[in-house]
């Protein structure tokens, strides 16, 4: 068996031992493997035919569909780089991405381009637009040329350049809490060793059945399809708009793996299930930020045979931590242990190991490490540092120094090594001298199954600090009555971590990019006044 190394290996391999095994399914079409491997060979041509460099950017500006697939994996395939935007994004967001990372090639369609029209002309780097779909446009100077994405397939075979694991693969712009969106630069290794880890303790094998439902350019949603290929499984392509629709997908395609963040899931969770579902729903797993309890429970009942994986990454390391499922019973609240082949710290200030249950930061060393923040030395030097000679694994004759991500996360590591998150070092409400997560807010509130959606936050107070600032949805049974939901918050939380006030308004709650609920905007929205709902109450 071959050795993957590079992150087109892992369709070349399949395609060699399976060809005519389906990688992808989109609504009705499907592509095998070899017809996959064929048509990544055809744009490595394309990009090579139009000059395409070593390391240059290809952005992909699509939603989920086949050529998304084959722009990603088949630049990488060319010597290049691809750079997957959300669809979600508005033009200005687009165009910023294009320019920070100075864009050569554009993959995207007809209609989407139209909304780019005022801003293309921006991005001076970009040379030219493939359209999925349509016919180019007459040559215009001020606009980079358009060339249909049929007739480039047709071109003329060429070897793409020649790269080496250690080389960039993929730029992932993420969400960040303040400013601009940063750019994760990943390599080739960092992609194709977190496939092999992921589909390893997921258990993957080529007779799986994956869908994509979260974004492609989210790290967890770009895993669908890595961890696939790695085994030679199907992929199902899912531009939902309805909860519902992701439901009837499940149950039409068997799938046998799901992965989701916990707004999804929370939605899901109100459904009637189709019982098919469970018959071939092998695993669901959860990544994005911690899954409710509440929601946990209702999803298990529903789904007795399926294996819940409750997972922490970031996009820096791409994946971290994940639980196993025989552990959920016992320790519902935890983000479990290092993936394979990754090594999670818990660290103070000065670099040294915290204690059991001693808070600290969430350390990630090992291949999975990203190569910083593109055209970023400053916040890459905050995330991306040395580590301490001192931890576990760096001996004292070691000369050169290891990069490892410091995460900003705040974790505690129990006895028995399984790690818990408590939040993230920006979020952390500071309220009558004691830190409160936000999340640990949301759970409890969550328990008392009175909400749909909901978000806290702090909001400045004068003698607080900060006071605790819900914003809630209406649950099954309408909108919850403010003083009751007030009064079991009194029951379940210590006095401090009460809310100061609550507010319902109606759903579902904003979301960002990566689909996890957006606590900054909404957190910022209601500071400046536009955080009114129908209802409100004060502790």
């Amino acid at each position: 068996m071959s050795n993957i190394n590079l992150l087109p290996d892992l369709i070349s391999r399949s395609a060699a031992r399976r060809p005519d095994a389906i990688a992808l399914t989109y609504g009705r079409q499907s592509m095998s493997y070899e017809v996959l491997q064929q048509s990544l060979a055809a744009f490595v041509g394309c990009l090579v035919g139009l000059g395409a460099q070593r390391g240059e950017r290809i952005a992909i500006y699509l939603e989920k569909r086949p050529e998304t697939v084959v722009a990603s994996f088949g630049a990488t395939a060319a010597g290049c780089v691809f750079v997957p935007l959300n669809p979600l994004l508005k033009a200005e967001q687009v165009a910023y991405i294009l320019r920070d990372c100075n864009a050569r090639v554009l993959v995207t369609s007809r209609e989407r381009l139209s909304l780019l029209d005022p801003v293309l002309s921006s991005c001076r780097e970009l040379r030219h637009v493939l359209l999925v779909d349509g016919e180019p446009r007459p040559e215009d100077p001020g606009h980079p040329s358009q060339l249909c994405w049929n007739e480039l397939l047709q071109s003329p075979t060429r070897a793409g350049h020649r790269v080496i694991d250690a080389d960039m693969a993929a730029i992932l712009y993420t969400s960040g809490s303040t400013g601009k969106p940063k750019g994760v630069v990943l390599s080739h290794r960092n992609m194709v060793s977190g496939a092999a880890s992921v589909a390893s303790y997921l258990e993957n094998r080529a007779e799986d059945t994956l869908l994509a439902a979260l974004p492609l350019s989210f790290d967890a949603g770009f895993s669908q399809l890595t961890t696939a290929f790695h085994v030679g499984a199907r992929v199902v392509l899912l531009n939902y708009l309805l909860p519902q629709d992701v439901l009837k997908a499940l149950a039409r395609e068997n799938v046998t793996g799901l992965t989701a963040v916990p707004p999804l899931y929370i939605q899901l969770s109100r459904l009637e299930w189709p019982a098919a579902i469970g018959q071939h729903l092998r695993y669901f797993a959860n990544t994005g930020g911690r899954m409710p309890r509440e929601t946990l429970a209702v999803l298990r009942a529903r789904l007795p045979q399926s294996k819940p994986f409750l997972m922490y990454g970031l996009t820096e390391a791409f994946r971290s931590t994940y639980l196993p499922p025989e552990e959920v019973e016992r320790r519902p609240d935890s983000i479990g242990k290092a993936i394979p082949n990754a090594e999670i710290l818990v660290l103070r200030e000065d670099g040294s190991l915290c204690a059991a249950n001693e808070p600290g930061e969430l350390v990630h060393r090992g291949a999975l490490v990203g190569m910083g923040y593109w055209n970023d030395h400053e916040k890459t030097a905050e995330r991306y540092k040395p580590l301490p000679v001192t931890v576990p694994g760096r001996a004292a004759g070691l000369t050169l120094p290891e990069i490892a991500v410091f995460s900003g996360d705040t974790v505690r590591m129990d006895e028995a090594g399984f790690l818990y998150f408590i939040g993230r070092r920006d979020e952390m409400i500071k309220t009558s001298g004691y830190r409160v997560s936000p999340t640990e807010v949301e759970e409890v509130i969550y328990a008392t199954r009175l909400v749909g959606e909901c978000v806290a936050f702090g909001i400045d107070h004068p003698t607080l600090g900060q006071a605790i600032q819900v914003i809630a949805t209406a649950g099954a049974d309408g909108d919850p009555d403010v003083a009751t939901l007030l009064a079991e918050c009194r029951v379940r939380m210590p006095a401090y971590m009460v809310p100061a006030s609550i507010v319902v308004r109606p759903g579902p709650l904003p979301r960002n990019p990566n689909g996890k609920i957006d606590r900054r905007t909404l957190a910022d929205d209601f500071t400046s006044g536009q955080g009114q709902g129908v209802s409100k109450g004060k502790s």
